[in-house]
């Protein structure tokens, strides 16, 4: 019995043992390197001169972009997510209809999800908000002369990369989809012999049934949000400007690490962030009980 377990057990190391080496070679190992540079002086030419919390010190003390970077980061999040998921559930109760050919329409509203981390999109979405851009020719026809410089002003800027982030709601929506889906008609049968309205019926049965599924998709979206990267590199041209209003967390991180090579540096903000990830999802886990709603959980 013990050699038969023992055969079983190898089996199965067998059979896992391309992941565990893939991810041990690719992701903890490069996160050990990254903690110890982030205690060091490293530019990539020269060896690593250990410094200590010498780049946390800098970091929080010395660098005033940092914290426009993390209040930038922290608005496009808490702005753009709701935005999102709000969208993303309207357009999936509008999906969620029996009618011909609404097979074809899911697959339509996905579709800018598939593309939409792309460097074209944000390249298209930078064309769309410029100064000769098909925003201004339909406010001009609209009856507004005035010119809309988007990209000029830093609360504007941000906003494009807000919206171009809402326009990209289709895995949500899928997955809003089939939570929408797993709602017992009866439900609302019952609430309509009642006398519920549609707004009554949103609120007291769709929302708290679909509670667990808005969780799911908060924690991804959020987890997302703080590690958007192309689209505020390719609308600001990798400057994060105008007056660093563009300019989100991953941005600042990369141009610390390639544009000035402090390696060291951007590894320090690398962890940071992680434990800004790691903090936020846990106070959305430690809330969920307060407003996420289980079928199976006992009262």
């Amino acid at each position: 019995m013990k050699s038969r377990a023992l055969k079983d057990n190898l089996s199965g190391y067998t059979f896992i043992s391309p992941f565990i080496i893939g991810f041990t070679t690719f992701t903890v190992v490069p996160m050990l390197i990254s903690l110890y540079l982030s205690f060091t002086n490293y530019d990539l030419f020269t060896t690593p001169t250990w410094i200590g919390l010498g780049n946390y010190k800098e970091m929080f003390f010395g660098d005033e972009k940092f914290w426009k970077s993390l209040s930038v980061t922290f608005y496009y999040v808490l702005a753009g997510v709701p935005l999102r998921l709000m969208f993303a559930l309207f357009v999936a109760m509008l999906l969620n209809q029996n009618m011909k050919g609404i097979g074809i329409y899911r697959v339509l509203f996905y579709l800018p999800s598939i593309i939409g981390g792309s460097v074209a999109v944000a390249i298209m979405w930078r064309n769309i908000f410029g100064n000769e851009g098909v925003i201004n020719a339909l406010l001009f026809f609209m009856g507004i002369d005035k010119k809309i410089l988007w990209y000029q002003d830093p609360t504007s800027a941000l906003w494009t990369l807000i919206l171009l982030a809402v326009w990209q709601f289709g895995s949500s929506m899928l997955i809003f989809l089939a939570g929408l889906k797993n709602i017992p008609p009866t439900y609302y049968e019952a609430a309509s012999v009642d006398g519920a309205n549609a707004i009554r019926k949103f609120f007291k049965i769709t929302l708290p049934l679909l509670s667990p599924i808005i969780f799911f998709n908060l924690v991804m979206q959020t987890i997302s949000a703080f590690m958007t990267f192309t689209p505020a590199y390719i609308i600001s041209k990798g400057e994060g400007g105008p007056l660093d209003g563009t300019l989100l967390y991953p941005l600042y991180l990369f141009q610390k690490a390639f544009n000035f090579f402090q390696m060291g540096y951007a590894s320090a903000m690398a962890w940071v962030m992680l434990i800004i990830v790691g903090l936020t999802t846990l106070i959305l886990f430690k809330t969920s009980s307060l407003w996420v709603y289980y079928e199976s959980k006992e009262d």
